[in-house]
């Protein structure tokens, strides 16, 4: 029995408690990956996770197995990937995962910035809406906007998202300015699915020192923040929008910022990755890298 790879196995059906997710993560068949965890229960002599026909779940012995190989087999890698490039200062590849429109619009020129610096460091690259499973994934390092990420992993705050309510100037010179919350609730809206929920996410609102959600009219509704910004600079409605994706539409004139004091800054954008005792070299520079960014503006 290859013993690290029937771990392997098993620790991808423990993360995602499911055969056929396993098997698609470790390019198997779900019948496969049932022999695999068999042979290894055999092996052990103790059952390691319950099986029913709507879910799989770890036994006690299979939660203690996975607490430990999951860590033994993260510093294998890890081991493996400083032999690999010990003969050179800072190498390898790093894996960051990122939403479409922050990793388009922010974390790609910066790569493009940190390459000319470490051209050895490579990069692999995730990008979706959904909250990434950084372990499930194998992703280094990963980028959320909204609030803190969980206590099981490292959050570094990379500033404030303000959100601004903001339209074309067609639109305006069409429809007029509201100049109230219950002249806004009157024009036509642009609205956020939540790619998680499928829901349309209300608008936080800051009204005399208190936030607010707000439901609107939204006459057009979409899972993409790109997408939903197009549709606000093409007149379509008035939308509450990320400022660090309509800085250069409001410079140039093409948006503008609607009852702004209804801004709101509450919500943040982060840098997380799991905790660790020892980080590669690679994955240390690139987050550092960042920071330093950050506190010379990157984020403005």
């Amino acid at each position: 029995m290859d013993q690290t790879r029937v771990l392997s196995i098993f620790l991808s059906v423990a993360r995602t408690r499911s055969f056929t997710q396993a098997a698609l993560a470790v390019g198997l068949t779900p019948p496969a990956v049932s022999r695999a965890i068999a042979q290894l229960e055999q092996h052990l002599g103790v059952r390691l996770l319950n099986r029913s026909t709507r879910k799989v779940s770890l036994t006690d012995e299979g939660a203690r197995l996975f607490e430990l190989a999951d860590a033994g087999l993260r510093l294998l890698d890890e081991a493996m990937d400083q032999t690999k490039y010990s003969k050179q200062d800072v190498a390898g590849v790093i894996r960051l995962a990122a939403s479409h429109s922050f990793g388009n619009r922010k974390l790609i020129p910066l790569l493009r910035e940190f390459q000319v610096h470490y051209p050895d460091i490579h990069f692999d690259l995730l990008f979706e809406d959904q909250f990434t499973d950084l372990i499930t994934a194998k992703i280094d390092v990963g980028f959320r906007s909204g609030n803190e990420p969980s206590a099981n992993l490292i959050a570094r705050s990379l500033g404030p998202i303000r959100l601004s309510i903001c339209a074309s100037p067609e639109y305006l010179s069409e429809h007029g300015t509201p100049k109230s919350l219950a002249d806004l609730l009157t024009h036509r809206c642009t609205g956020f699915r939540h790619p998680n929920t499928g829901r349309l996410v209300p608008w936080e609102l800051q009204i005399d020192g208190d936030f607010i959600y707000q439901d609107v009219p939204a006459v057009i509704s979409v899972n993409h923040v790109e997408a939903e910004v197009r549709a606000v600079r093409a007149g379509l409605g008035i939308g509450q929008l990320p400022e660090y994706m309509i800085a250069e539409d409001i410079a140039e004139g093409a948006l503008v910022r609607v009852l702004p004091e209804f801004a709101t800054s509450r919500l943040g954008q982060y840098m997380y990755y799991p905790q660790r005792s020892q980080l590669p070299a690679r994955v240390r520079t690139f987050i550092d890298f960042v920071m330093h960014q950050v506190d010379t503006g990157w984020m403005r």
